[in-house]
Parts: C-alpha cells; sequence; structure tokens
C-alpha cells in the first residue's frame, strides 16, 4: 500500500524524482543514545516544514514516556510526528508492522507536499526501513509465543544456537530471540535465508551524528538522573498496576528495565541514576559500532549544533 501511494504521487509529479512535488530522497538522522538526534530532527524539520517519523522501538508503545525519551508536548504542539505512543505496552510491535506503518506514514507526509524526516533510535529498525528486510512467511504463534516469552533469556539463546548455529542475533533481546524461535521451528535453519529484501520506494539520505564519548557519557548521566527525578519509578510501578508485564519489550529497554531492578530491591534510589547511565554508555557504544560499518552514512559533529550543517548537506541534495 505504501508503495502504491508513493509511486502514485511519483507518478503525479512527473517523475521518478519527486513524489507529490518532495524529492524521493529521504532524509534519516541516525546516531547513538544521548548524541542529540531528537533535537536535530525536531529542529530539520520545523525548518523545512517537515514532520518526524520515529523509528524506535520503545517510543512506539503508549503511555510509558519518560525512559522511551519522547517527544515533549511543546515540540508535539510545532511538528507533527508520527508512529509514538500507537501501540498497547502489554503487546510487542514487531519491526515488521513498524516497517509498514513507517512507509506508508512517508507516503502520507510527501503526499501532502511535506518532508519526511526519519529519526532513527533503533538501529535494526532504521535499517530494515532504509535497506526493505522482513522474515516473510511466517506469522506469530500466540499461545507458543507465550511459553517462550516465560523462559529466561539464556535458554531461549541456548535454544536459537541449537536450531540454528550460524544465527547472528542479539542474545541479550527476548523479543528478537522469540522470533526467531518462531521462524526457525517452522521453516529450520538457517534464518538469514528467510529475509527477503525489497528497497522502499525513496531513496534514503543518511545522516549521522556523533560527538566525543566524554560529551555524549555528559548527557546521558544528566538525561538519567532528569528521568529519576521527572518520576520513572512511578511511571513504571503505574504501567505493572495497569497490566504491563515486566517481561513487555517496552519494560526491557533501558531505564525502565533498571527502575524495575529499584522496586525489586536490587538497587537504591541513590544508585539508580549511575546504573542507568552506565547501560546507556554501553548501548551508545554499540550503536555507534553497528552505524560505522555503513559507509553511506554523512557524519556532523554534534558537539555544538549540527543543525545549519545538516540544513546545508539537504540542499546540496536538493532537500
Amino acid at each position: 500500500m505504501a508503495e502504491t501511494i508513493l509511486r502514485a504521487g511519483m507518478e503525479a509529479a512527473g517523475g521518478p524524482s519527486t513524489m507529490g512535488g518532495v524529492s524521493t530522497t529521504v532524509p534519516l538522522i541516525l546516531g547513538p543514545t544521548g548524541v542529540g538526534k531528537s533535537r536535530a530532527a525536531f529542529e530539520v524539520a520545523r525548518a523545512r516544514g517537515g514532520e518526524v517519523v520515529v523509528c524506535d522501538s520503545r517510543q512506539v508503545y503508549d503511555r510509558l514516556d519518560i525512559a522511551t525519551n519522547k517527544p515533549p508536548p511543546e515540540d508535539l504542539r510545532e511538528v507533527r510526528y508520527h508512529l509514538v505512543g500507537v501501540a498497547d505496552p502489554r503487546t510487542t510491535y514487531t519491526v515488521f508492522e513498524f516497517v509498514a506503518a513507517a512507509n506508508a506514514a512517508i507516503a502520507d507526509i510527501a503526499a501532502r507536499g511535506r518532508l519526511p524526516v526519519v529519526e532513527g533510535g533503533s538501529m535494526l529498525w532504521a535499517d530494515a526501513l532504509a535497506e526493505g528486510f522482513s522474515l516473510a512467511g511466517v506469522p506469530p504463534r500466540p499461545e507458543r509465543r507465550a511459553e517462550l516469552e516465560r523462559l529466561p533469556v539464556a535458554e531461549l539463546a541456548g535454544m536459537v544456537r541449537r536450531l540454528d548455529p550460524e544465527a547472528r542475533l542479539d542474545e541479550r533481546n527476548p523479543v528478537r530471540l522469540v522470533r526467531a524461535i518462531e521462524v526457525l521451528e517452522v521453516t529450520g535453519p538457517p534464518l538469514a535465508s528467510r529475509r527477503t529484501r525489497q528497497p522502499p520506494p525513496w531513496t534514503p539520505l543518511r545522516i549521522g551524528l556523533t560527538a566525543p564519548p566524554e560529551v555524549v557519557d555528559q548527557r546521558l548521566a544528566e538525561r538519567s538522573r532528569r528521568q529519576v527525578e521527572r518520576g520513572l519509578i512511578e511511571e513504571t510501578r503505574a504501567a505493572l498496576a495497569a497490566g504491563v508485564p515486566a517481561t513487555a519489550p517496552v519494560l526491557t529497554g533501558i531505564g525502565y528495565a533498571e527502575a524495575l531492578m529499584h522496586i525489586r530491591g536490587e538497587v537504591t534510589l541513590e544508585e539508580l541514576p549511575e546504573v542507568m547511565a552506565r547501560a546507556n554508555r554501553r548501548y551508545a557504544r554499540r550503536q555507534l559500532r553497528w552505524l560505522r560499518r555503513n559507509p553511506g552514512i554523512t557524519w556532523f559533529d554534534a558537539t555544538a549544533d549540527p543543525v545549519p550543517g545538516i540544513l546545508g548537506f539537504l540542499r546540496e541534495h536538493g532537500i
């Protein structure tokens, strides 16, 4: 559907280089957590009359706002955002659902003559959107998934290794491990052969933000402190009371996972911000390693404001 809309817009505009009068080139603003992607995406969208498509596997869930770093209300009043708070936090919103919804959002934004700006927080999701891959032909199996979700992560990882010794997955991510087991139990190995690629009907322009580690670390420490002060513990308790299981994807993310540790008595309130910051630092470095593998990213220093440079770069590309 998204491809049909986009291609219709391109044809109406008179050729393959535009869709509804907007360049088919879509900027993706990428970078490690804490570097300043959200602010840059907001400023670029505001400056260019655009709208932000958020590519984040935690912000997609409803209600839980603090540790997911959702855009503040004042930003939402100025710029329209897509795929923020659209999924029930008691469920699992998959990368495949995201790609379909994001492509539909990009098509809708372009059809209205505005610029789609993708803000990439989850690297796997960003790659899936920009490169177009899916695990085709194996629908979720709710009963089997419920059984698997009760197992420890280490046991899930062992099951994946037994089913497909060549599989390459984040063995600390229970959501991806469960999905891999679902697929492998139906199709058999190798998991890699189940991936199909269909590039999107638009051209991604990858923009990467970077800053010295000490700068990012300081921002992460301050963000963690503010999140606790804003009521992270209370928000986590409210989610549990509302029926969101502690194993739900949104509560396994950084911030909520550590808040649950505090609720279980494993971390004091005074220790909590540093525990969160430490997890974020490790995550930021993993994200940066992932991004550095992609030679198609143009990098901007986010130590100071990167937006003027990004806007100039977009003008050079006719955006």
